[in-house]
């Protein structure tokens, strides 16, 4: 087993440097500019690329939500959110396809007496699923550059 963020002979330039070459295309809707943000916060550790040689492109990330305890009254009382996207990197000198991802991220909350307790939980679960499609792309991301 060798590291994914490491370097040695057999891989002078690491996965770090190759991920600060990737220009992240913009993801339309609010949950997209959460994901864009959070994509540049791990990508780019020595600032954004003057020159990039690849291109991380996003479908817009879609929502599902799942009532998942209801009470005899017909009440809910748990939730669940999935978010889909498809990720894809691109070579922007050849224009060839890299690869294409589809990710998913499963997160659950509590559905309280509260209105606004119920959204501030929502909310915190929609982030918490962000971040983790976050990470899931950088992970297949940083997997590519290291295979290579």
């Amino acid at each position: 087993m060798r590291p994914v963020y490491g370097v040695n002979r057999d891989m002078p330039v690491g996965v770090e440097e190759k991920l600060g070459q990737v220009s992240i295309g913009n993801i339309p809707d609010r949950e997209g500019q959460y994901l864009r943000n959070a994509l540049i916060d791990r990508f780019y550790r020595s600032g954004r690329p003057s020159d990039p040689a690849y291109t991380l492109n996003f479908t817009p990330v879609t929502e599902n939500r799942t009532e998942l305890d209801i009470t005899k009254a017909s009440d809910t009382t748990r939730a669940q959110l999935r978010l889909y996207t498809t990720m894809t990197l691109n070579n922007l000198v050849t224009g060839q396809v890299l690869f294409s991802r589809d990710l998913t991220a499963i997160t659950s909350y509590n559905v309280l007496g509260s209105e606004f307790a119920t959204r501030v939980t929502e909310d915190n679960a929609r982030t918490n699923a962000l971040d983790e499609l976050a990470r899931q792309a950088e992970m297949h991301t940083g997997l590519y550059f290291r295979r290579q």
